[in-house]
């Protein structure tokens, strides 16, 4: 039987339609690659301030500055599962991936306390996400012994002493580590690397959609205490500790900003993001929960949107977080669902509209 010719124009019209939806979801373009960069445990006002971090504040005032930006609890590993799973899943503690209630393994310190979480997740993340619709996604981590590496902390043999304080790397910064298809995963080794094959892919152009780029914790502006660790990465040094790492983020900016894919049509974007604030203040917006063991507000931090085909001087003071960081990201890849508080717009949870906008 034939259809309609009024259903097969409708039809038509729907499959014509489809690609501009996916291609511009609530306002955010489609992108190509968007890479994020996380430091550590700095307030807005520590770091957009051009005589301490001037590559940090020199890229907030060229391209873009979410003003207003809030992480959702201290101390920081829950904040980078926030980014990947719209949840800090109860997680308000900075213990191993593979912690549950009641564990004696190592890195377990808060077990025994009543109402611990699972510090392993079992729900889907971005990578995910991508995954499903085609797309790559890496973890890059400064100081990852190897790819994949199962390691809580790692150190340079240089000034490592053996404790927890002069870990270099440290997975309570890797965010997909505490996701159970990552540590289940036999590919693993292909998606949570080192510098070292960030250095590659960056020389190479081969470059994931997605990148989640985590510095060690004397170049995250984290910090150190031990036998031989840097003055600059001493972690009573505020002030080197935002000097070492704003150069550091200046030079990994300007290393992506050379590949081709920065130049070329598609559009590319980096996002420098901190993990929560300084002390302990529970500032917060869009969808966290002040009573709350977790998730209460992680205080007032640096977030700069910086992109290749975008406007610049941008100064977007909508209240955001991390959730509205996912759900942006959600949108610039045109996936289809959301994850966890991504999907609270009744509670205030927005894509980053205004700062992913780009000119053509």
């Amino acid at each position: 039987m034939k259809r309609p010719v009024a259903s097969i124009v409708a039809a038509l019209a729907l499959a014509a339609a489809l690609p501009l939806r996916a291609a511009n979801l609530e306002g955010v373009p489609r992108y190509d690659h968007v890479f994020v960069i996380v430091e550590e445990n700095k307030d807005y006002d520590q770091v957009l301030d051009p005589a301490a971090a001037p590559n940090i504040a020199g890229l907030a005032s060229r391209y873009g500055n979410a003003t207003r930006f809030f992480g959702e609890v201290h101390p920081s590993e829950a904040n980078y599962v926030a980014i990947l799973g719209g949840d800090t899943f109860g997680i308000h503690d900075d213990d191993a991936y593979y912690c549950k209630a009641g564990s004696t393994r190592p890195f377990c310190d808060g077990a025994m306390a009543a109402g611990y979480a699972d510090h392993t997740v079992h729900t889907r993340h971005l990578g995910d996400q991508l995954a499903a619709a085609g797309l790559t996604w890496k973890g890059y981590y400064e100081t990852l012994p190897e790819p994949g590496s199962p390691a809580v902390i790692a150190g340079d043999p240089r000034f490592d002493n053996g404790t927890r304080q002069t870990a270099l790397y440290a997975s309570k910064h890797s965010g997909f580590m505490n996701f159970a298809d990552v540590q289940n995963d036999p590919h693993r080794a292909e998606r949570i690397v080192g510098f070292d094959q960030l250095d590659r892919d960056l020389a190479g152009g081969n470059l994931p959609a997605f990148a989640l780029i985590v510095p060690n914790q004397c170049n995250e502006m984290h910090g150190l205490s031990g036998d031989g660790v840097p003055a600059d990465c001493q972690g009573a040094n505020k002030a080197g500790l935002i000097r070492r790492g704003d150069a550091f983020a200046g030079e990994l900016v300007r290393r992506i900003q050379a590949t081709p894919a920065w130049a070329g049509r598609g559009n590319f974007a980096i996002v420098i993001t901190f993990d929560e604030g300084a002390g302990k203040v529970r500032d917060g917006c869009c969808a966290v929960t002040p009573d709350a063991p977790s998730n209460f507000g992680g205080g007032h931090i640096p977030t700069v949107v910086i992109t290749n085909h975008g406007a610049h001087g941008v100064r977007d003071e909508t209240p955001y977080n991390h959730y509205s960081l996912l759900r942006t990201l959600e949108d610039a890849f045109g996936l289809p669902d959301r994850l966890g508080h991504a999907a609270d717009a009744d509670k205030g949870v927005r894509p980053m509209t205004p700062l992913f906008a780009v000119a053509h």
